[in-house]
């Protein structure tokens, strides 16, 4: 991919990289079928009187579907993050009460396991540290807990804490590298710690405070590289990316205004392509629609674009792209927005390939194998072909938002892949989709 994307850069050096998709660039748009039987309530009678006897009757649908197998309902407040144990059935859900709870997904209905309590706000983000002895959390009051499992994931005791920042946005594990860890803050701060088993203690690898304003998401890279090489990339509401060596605390690269053409970017996302080559390559994409495709080896700017063209009634966030997936199976990107609309993107021309229209907000995107699954704030996750760019499955349930999902796989071929969600309510479901 590293010298297709190289090709893609010398022919965006000589044409102008700011445009607006229009619509006859759109190779098909697909709108989500939504035939979800409904229920009205009738307005209480007490409320009724002559003098409204002329007005029309309020009707409130609600959508009684529901096609879990499984549900987790021991959070008392909306489930804002879900993550999976890399190696067994396990999924820890963070939620506005406060903890962390940690709970079965091969199950059902799911074995409870345990909680993490000692929050004193809203757990928001967490992951698993790749080797699985370790679970991170982290709420908004800042605080961050790692937690040593026991009796093979059975049992979870905090291990170590810290309380760094008034608030962290974002934490991620490193995907291949045991116990290191990385979080940003609303104070613009990126942190990388790495865990000191054997001491009890957590090691800062780095600390910084680059960026302006909040640094809203962060993203391991080069993670096929061994353990010598720990590397992040971060972006920031100061229209600010940054690529970081964690180990030297050195800021490799840093994309500023001035690579982009002087534009505004509050950067909220940011993922990584599959490594490929000797180029590691990130796509980043801001609230006000604009997406960029960073090279973080020489930190060029290989393609800069404005994803949508908003009508005059759309408000300017309903452009944010809020998140984005790489395929590891096709050259697909796909980018996912406030508004609904969902761009399949043709990583060797930049070119949406398809464009998929929701009902309200997108949440999360994740491509596995040939399905790209995107989850809503209309309480459903939908499963599309991404070769077809046909609907496959309908995850139905939730009565308010998805938060979040994770997708958990079989551990042999005839078992069906699971999507355990977040739900906005207070609830996660656990859901069967066709392979």
């Amino acid at each position: 991919m590293s010298s297709e994307l190289q090709e893609q850069q010398q022919v965006d050096d000589n044409a102008p990289q700011e445009e607006f998709i229009a619509v006859n660039e759109v190779d098909q748009e697909v709108i989500a079928d939504d035939n979800a039987p409904v229920e009205e309530d009738e307005m209480d009678e007490d409320l009724e009187n002559d003098e409204n006897e002329d007005s029309d009757t309020e009707k409130i649908e609600i959508d009684m579907s529901n096609n879990s197998v499984a549900y987790f309902d021991k959070h008392t407040d909306s489930v804002f993050s879900v993550f999976q144990h890399p190696s067994v059935p396990l999924i820890c859900s963070g939620g506005g009460d406060n903890v962390a709870h940690l709970w079965t997904s091969h199950s059902s209905p799911p074995k409870f396991a345990g909680t993490i309590s000692d929050h004193t706000e809203s757990v928001i983000t967490g992951g698993f540290t790749s080797e699985g002895k370790f679970l991170v959390t982290a709420d908004m009051t800042g605080k961050v807990l790692v937690s040593k499992s026991s009796n093979g994931g059975a049992q979870w005791k905090v291990f170590s804490q810290l309380s760094e920042v008034e608030e962290v946005v974002w934490l991620k594990c490193h995907p291949t590298v045991a116990g290191v860890f990385a979080f940003g803050a609303t104070d613009g701060s990126v942190w990388c710690y790495q865990i000191n088993e054997s001491s009890g203690s957590l090691d800062l690898l780095m600390s910084s405070f680059a960026h302006q304003e909040d640094c809203t998401m962060g993203e391991f890279i080069n993670t096929d590289k061994g353990e010598n090489t720990v590397e992040l990339v971060t972006c920031s509401l100061d229209s600010t990316i940054i690529v970081w060596n964690c180990y030297t605390a050195q800021a490799l690269h840093k994309i500023t205004k001035d690579e982009i053409k002087g534009q505004e970017a509050p950067w909220v996302s940011v993922a990584a392509a599959p490594p490929s080559g000797n180029a590691a390559i990130v796509a980043c994409g801001s609230n006000n629609g604009i997406l960029a495709i960073i090279n973080c080896t020489n930190g060029s700017v290989l393609n800069l674009s404005q994803v949508v063209e908003l009508k005059p009634e759309q408000d300017e966030l309903d452009a944010s792209v809020e998140s984005i997936s790489w395929s590891t199976k096709f050259p697909l990107m796909a980018v996912g927005l406030v508004c609904g609309e969902i761009l399949l993107y043709d990583i060797n021309s930049w070119r949406v390939r398809r464009r998929f229209v929701l009902t309200e907000s997108v949440t999360r995107l994740q491509f596995d194998n040939d399905d790209l699954f995107i989850s809503c704030m209309d309480g459903k996750v939908y499963q599309f072909d991404a070769r077809t760019g046909q609907e496959k499955f309908v995850c139905t349930g939730h009565n308010m938002g998805v938060l979040d999902f994770v997708l958990a796989q079989p551990k042999d071929n005839n078992g069906l892949r699971r999507v355990i969600t977040a739900g906005d309510e207070g609830v996660s479901l656990v859901f069967e989709v066709p392979n």
